[in-house]
């Protein structure tokens, strides 16, 4: 199949080519809608009352009557499968499920056998309902990704700033950018500072503090005061524009996994119907008292019983299954062929922030030199309480009640940090700069910590500092542990914090190989890496807009549902509903839980239909054998996949 670049509409549930097989079969009406469930329901109802009136040998219930009945109970669900057959026919495609379904639902009609022909085409139908709902179950469209754009850029013309589309602004233009306004297109900095968010680019929560001649990103949210910039890129070319891109070509690129039964019915449909073709004409060279019409019939049995509609719908009730099972474990497969795909993944690749972190800064240490550190915290807490900086929130958050300290006089030193009095000492409170430009001795010990440190002087002499790092969230650790139990052994962390904490990060989990301070392109870069060896079955774990790209590049997507952006979540394909690593573990032993299932499925089918197959040939087996190679194995295939609810996973 060509590929083709995404379009939103393609993801959209809603529509019509969503999931399509390469043969053309839908499977994309919603499973919300109930006039999908129509067709089946009509069909089940008239199929019930015709074997009612049947058994109870009705008098009016005869000839054309009966075969009027069924032949309308058979049209809804029939009639969509012998024209997806005519199609492929009139394609070049014509052994496929939907013909030898036709041909052997028709043949039943031809012997008289009308309630089974109903029958299977009633299961096929069912069967796809499952499909549909197990493929759609939570697919909404990637639109969401558009919200990041910025609406409007103030540009500065005629003497004036005026809103224009972010599209129409020219290199060189000086843009207005107020505060909670999104950065339009990526520039310079004109204002003397200015702090970001820049969570769209990094995932990173951390504002960035930049002074005036440093690079802006179109995407990062303006914190602090209105700020002016120089535009040096055309909206196309700006970082979100990018990030749009990225993720259409990466999901352009992500080839659709082909269930088994489309291929094994290339194969299983021809031999069938020449097989039937054989029994209908062999004997004439080797049986004295041939009569066409008698082995008609026996190859018409034979098609009927051959009918692939349990191996066609034990397939997906199997997945069905493992979809049910993932859900009630707080995982969303956003389709059956990702369960398969999570079977197959040898290397994992993971964000770090959000992901394996909370996502949230904490103080990790406190360090008062010369003094308590109640007192230490609260000169500290007055101080940070003019600041609205993240991490000035994570001091304040410290148990000591600092009501009796009031900080006056603070002013913010550009860069370093503040500056202020409480209760008649003099206060600085930021990095190490800010310690140096006042002449105050830092003790070495603070140079090797990688996390963020605020430093504290009081009466110019050094106080102490505190250590603000995200949290590991509970189950990181062992997450990575079971995830070399499960055969994961090639695990990498990629994440747009800086380097030296993502190392550490990566140290404390296990995980050998880590890059830091990295950028969308680089993400996605480091992944194409990976994809240049053929045997290496990626799934990558993010929660950031930034991550999509690479989520959409992956074999396997994963989001974080919680606290991962929207972005991340549409463009995934599992979401992890509560937000624990530790249930990509349970994802994978789901999907090979699944899959053991399915093959079991698969060869219960084939085995029974093999063995009908040839009592058929031989005049041995009838109808009711045929119900059972049918009807009955696609019943104990339910039951089987069924199990998947009951089965536990630690």
């Amino acid at each position: 199949m060509k590929k083709k670049k995404l379009n939103l509409k393609d993801l959209n549930p809603n529509s019509e080519k969503e999931h399509s097989h390469d043969d053309g079969h839908n499977h994309g009406s919603k499973p919300n809608n109930f006039k999908a469930y129509i067709p089946a329901i009509v069909s089940f109802i008239m199929l019930i009352v015709g074997i009612a009136l049947d058994y109870f040998d009705v008098a009016f219930f005869k000839d054309w009557i009966r075969i009027i009945w069924y032949s309308i109970a058979y049209l809804p669900v029939g009639f969509p499968v012998v024209k997806e057959g005519w199609e492929s026919i009139k394609k070049g495609d014509v052994f496929t499920e939907f013909f030898l379904m036709s041909i052997a639902t028709i043949g039943a009609f031809i012997i008289g056998e009308y309630p089974e022909g109903v029958a299977v085409m009633l299961f096929y139908a069912v069967g796809e309902l499952f499909q549909n709902a197990a493929v759609n179950r939570a697919k909404s469209n990637i639109k969401a990704l558009l919200d990041v754009r910025p609406n409007e850029a103030l540009v500065y013309r005629n003497n004036d700033y005026i809103s224009v589309s972010p599209e129409t602004v020219e290199i060189g233009e000086k843009v207005q950018v107020r505060v909670g306004e999104k950065i339009p297109l990526d520039g310079i900095l004109l204002s003397k500072k200015g702090s970001f968010n820049t969570a769209a680019l990094t995932g990173e929560s951390k504002p960035d503090t930049i002074a005036k001649g440093e690079k802006v990103f179109a995407g990062s949210i303006n914190m602090d005061g209105v700020i002016e910039i120089e535009t040096t890129k055309e909206f196309k070319d700006s970082s979100i524009a990018r990030i749009l891109d990225m993720v259409q070509n990466a999901t352009a690129r992500k080839s659709k996994t082909e269930l088994f039964i489309r291929k094994f019915a290339r194969v299983y449909t021809p031999i069938v119907v020449f097989l039937a073709i054989a029994v209908t004409f062999l004997p004439y060279f080797f049986v004295d008292d041939y009569v066409f019409r008698d082995w008609l019939y026996r190859a018409l049995i034979f098609l009927v019983i051959s009918c692939p509609c349990a191996l066609v719908i034990s397939i997906p009730l199997g997945y069905f299954g493992g979809l049910g099972a993932a859900s009630k474990n707080g995982i969303l497969f956003k389709g059956a062929s990702f369960l398969d795909a999570m079977t197959k993944i040898n290397t994992l690749v993971m964000d770090k922030t959000g992901t394996v972190t909370k996502g949230v800064f904490k103080i990790k240490e406190v360090k008062a030199i010369g003094w308590e550190e109640s007192d230490f915290m609260k000169y500290l807490m007055a101080m940070e309480e003019q600041s609205t900086h993240p991490i000035a929130k994570a001091i304040m958050e410290y148990k000591e009640d600092g009501e009796d300290f009031e900080a006056k006089d603070v002013s913010e030193i550009a860069g370093k940090g503040l500056k202020g009095i409480v209760n008649g000492k003099t206060i600085l409170v930021g990095n190490k700069a800010l310690m140096l430009a006042n002449n105050i001795d830092v003790p070495t010990e603070t140079d090797s910590i990688v996390e963020s440190i605020v430093l504290v002087a009081i009466d110019n002499k050094f106080a102490g500092y505190v250590v603000i790092a995200d949290e590991l969230k509970e189950d990181a650790k062992e997450t990575i542990t079971a995830l070399h139990k499960v055969g994961i052994k090639n695990i990498m962390m990629l994440s747009g914090d800086k380097d030296s904490i993502t190392q550490q990060v990566a140290r404390e989990l296990g995980i050998e190989n880590a890059k830091g301070g990295l950028l969308p392109e680089d993400k996605l870069n480091e992944v194409e890496i990976l994809k240049q060896n053929l045997n290496n079955k990626i799934a990558f774990i993010g929660d950031g807009i930034n991550d999509a790209p690479v989520l959409a590049a992956s074999d396997v997507g994963i989001a974080m549902g919680g606290l991962g952006s929207d972005v991340a979540i549409e463009t995934a394909d599992v979401i992890i509903q509560t937000d624990q690593p530790s249930k990509v573990v349970r994802a994978i032993k789901i999907g090979r839980s699944t899959r053991k299932i399915v093959w079991q499925n698969i060869g219960l089918a084939f085995g029974v239909k093999v063995i009908v197959l040839i009592l058929g040939a031989g005049g041995l087996a009838t109808m009711w054998e045929a119900v059972f190679a049918d009807v009955g194995v696609a019943l104990l295939a339910i039951l089987n996949a069924v199990r998947l609810q009951k089965m536990q996973w630690k």
